[in-house]
């Protein structure tokens, strides 16, 4: 071998040396147990005023270093035990395609992951309360459909009519057995409540409205737009009984269109949407839609800060249970045990 040969190869193999190796060629990808996703966060994600995804990084991943993903909006966190979480967005689009970027991303091994899904909601209330928080059994999408003013029909008559074509990706029963489990395991937590929320209650006539929060299940309605009113509330459990599912409980903008990503991708038989009831999607009979929506200062709703904190509080300890008993839940949802 020539000198200028060698001296060529010693440099090629000098250089390989200290070249940074992608971290998703030069690891294993992380192989996920639980996803936590939520949709927005306030601020930082530890030590001020906490959004969604504060409580649960302080939980389980304020010692990871962020992984960046392309196509997702923000990092995703993984902790040691096989739990990662991210701040996915808000809306359907924005939420979904992070979701889809991180479980295509080779960097995580999605194949038996469980996904949580939280965040804070609206409620009816006939059904709900502020700081509840509840476990969907199904998932509508609000949106997939036809509407047109009420003026234009029949006088009281509906003014919604499904769309054709969307059967499949309007409505999603989530697993009876997984939500079953969430129930078992969460619904006896106690919740925080605040004065405020208390007496802001009380502007509500109804008793569902009036009562401290508890952990339910329900479903939940997905819709890009912040529908509000009692007229909006009701087409919403309309729809929701047009689509053969359980009473409509929960109002928020993400998990239908996320559902969709997951059951392509994965199938959604471990999917959990948890959502924590920050306001009611109508005014009380004493103020119009429009004064709800836009409060004068100090006539919020208030409990923000217990809900979120609830909602940490409910869905960790599920993704405590299925990390700690990993054996069980890896292959496929355990049986629930005999009451």
């Amino acid at each position: 071998m020539s000198v200028r040969k060698f001296a060529a190869i010693a440099a090629a193999v000098a250089l390989a040396a200290f070249t940074p190796i992608s971290p998703t060629l030069a690891d294993e990808p992380v192989k996920v147990k639980v996803f936590i996703g939520s949709m927005f966060e306030i601020g930082q994600n530890t030590g001020d005023r906490a959004g969604e995804f504060q409580h649960w990084y302080e939980r389980y991943f304020s010692q990871s270093k962020p992984i960046s993903v392309k196509g997702a909006i923000n990092p995703v966190y993984c902790n040691d035990e096989g739990v990662c979480g991210s701040v996915l967005g808000m809306g359907k689009v924005a939420s979904s395609a992070s979701v889809q970027a991180i479980i295509l991303n080779p960097q995580f091994d999605m194949s038996q992951a469980y996904f949580i899904i939280s965040g804070v909601a609206g409620t009816p209330p006939e059904r709900g309360t502020i700081a509840d928080v509840s476990w969907a059994t199904w998932l509508v999408d609000y949106d997939l459909g036809h509407r047109w003013a009420p003026e234009e029909g029949q006088p009281g008559a509906p003014t919604f009519m499904p769309r054709k074509g969307y059967e499949k990706v309007r409505l999603f029963q989530l697993n009876p057995d997984l939500v079953g489990w969430a129930m078992h395991l969460t619904s006896k937590t106690n919740l925080k409540d605040s004065e405020s929320a208390r007496s802001y209650r009380m502007r509500y006539p109804q008793e569902a409205a009036r009562r401290a929060p508890t952990v339910k299940t329900g479903t939940h309605v997905t819709g890009d737009t912040f529908f509000h009113g009692p007229g909006m509330s009701a087409q919403a459990q309309y729809i929701a009984k047009l689509y053969g599912a359980d009473d409509y409980l929960i109002t928020e903008m993400e998990v239908a269109g996320i559902a969709q990503v997951i059951q392509r991708t994965l199938g959604d038989r471990r999917l959990l949407s948890l959502r924590g009831a920050v306001n009611f999607d109508q005014g009380n009979p004493n103020e119009t839609t429009l004064q709800h929506l836009d409060p004068a200062p100090g006539q919020t709703a208030g409990g923000f800060a217990e809900t979120v904190d609830n909602i940490a509080a409910v869905g960790s300890r599920m993704v405590d249970h299925i990390v700690s008993h990993w054996a069980e839940w890896k292959n496929s949802v355990p049986p629930l045990p005999r009451q």
